[in-house]
């Protein structure tokens, strides 16, 4: 079995170093020594299906590589993994479309509104010519290499406001939080709200006092991170299948040979395959868990929001700089 060390155990794993070294003795001290050493940092919580994913990922590979696992933002802060991975003190991540595309301006295609139809969409077009084309693009020019999208629900609006929420008009005024960066604040403006930056461990705090009247989220992370309890409404727009990027340092990608790179992409795409379907599952049982806590869930006007929202994508910059063609090519698949 591979090394797993996870935050909370990091601390006792250091005491009991020594002993280990006195007990295994030094040949399986230098076992362990040569197992290629890999940190990987997310904002997701423990408790996230993806932390269990990375934990398969990890069993499935064996003791060639010792996994570091940290969640929580508590290694490294979102939208800063991948300058970790830059600067060598990384080598994983669970990174947003969003924070390559604040590198990458072509990279904003893929986290507009209403782009994606679904979870499997999303993964035909990664599995794409187009696809792979924006892979290279970000291994050409920051240094990782994409290993598949973390699909993680359909991104809904939850709010503790008392009006209610039908159009974008509706939103006008509404601090929704989003995460730092022009391509998310972007995504905030397009859904008709004012966009509010904030870290994604200080929403439950954010909500509570006021701070921001609401957050956009999957089910499942409304459910884990226990949002739920300090909102009274989900509007169901659907406007943003959620994703991540499971990446590792294109270094270490480039270390491997081509039987390791196989067998790693391989453990990958099951480990990514697993939490895509546990969490379409968690999806639809969530509906009744969250209008059990006491929430109203309702479906406002979608035609309204993704008409709204694709006019001021297209309209904007941050389309000038996609890759000519690639909308149609998406739309295609």
């Amino acid at each position: 079995m591979p090394r797993i060390i996870t935050r909370r155990k990091a601390i006792a794993s250091g005491l009991a170093a020594l002993g280990t070294i006195a007990m295994l003795g030094l040949g399986n001290v230098a076992s362990a020594a040569d197992a290629t050493k890999l940190r990987f940092s997310a904002v997701f919580s423990e408790q996230d299906i993806r932390a269990d994913m990375m934990k398969k990922l990890a069993g499935a590979l064996g003791d060639k590589y010792e996994f570091e696992l940290y969640y929580g933002g508590n290694l490294f802060k979102q939208t800063t993994e991948i300058l970790a991975i830059q600067r060598g003190n990384l080598e994983m991540g669970n990174v947003a479309p969003q924070d390559i595309a604040t590198q990458i301006p072509a990279f904003s295609i893929l986290s507009s509104a209403y782009l994606f139809r679904d979870a499997d969409h999303l993964r035909k077009f990664f599995a794409s010519d187009a696809g792979t084309e924006m892979k290279t693009m970000a291994e050409e020019q920051l240094g990782i290499h994409i290993l598949g999208p973390t699909y993680f629900g359909t991104r809904q609006v939850g709010l503790r406001i008392d009006k209610k929420i039908n159009t974008p008009e509706d939103m006008a005024g509404v601090k929704l939080r989003m995460p730092g960066g022009d391509a998310w604040q972007f995504l905030g403006k397009a859904l008709g709200a004012n966009p509010t930056p904030m870290a994604y461990a200080e929403v439950y705090t954010g909500l509570q006092t006021g701070a921001i009247d609401g957050q956009d989220n999957p089910l499942p992370n409304v459910q884990n991170m226990k949002f739920y309890e300090v909102m009274n409404q989900i509007a169901m727009t659907s406007h943003l299948v959620g994703y991540d990027l499971l990446v590792v340092s294109a270094k270490v990608w480039e270390g491997m040979s081509a039987e390791e790179q196989d067998a790693f992409q391989n453990a990958a795409d099951e480990a990514i395959n697993w939490s895509q379907e546990q969490h379409l599952k968690k999806e639809k049982e969530l509906s009744d868990f969250l209008k059990e806590q006491g929430l109203e869930i309702y479906t406002p006007d979608v035609d309204a929001f993704r008409a709204h929202a694709q006019k001021m994508y297209l309209e904007s910059e941050l389309s000038k700089d996609w890759p000519e063609g690639m909308l149609e090519r998406i739309n295609a698949l």
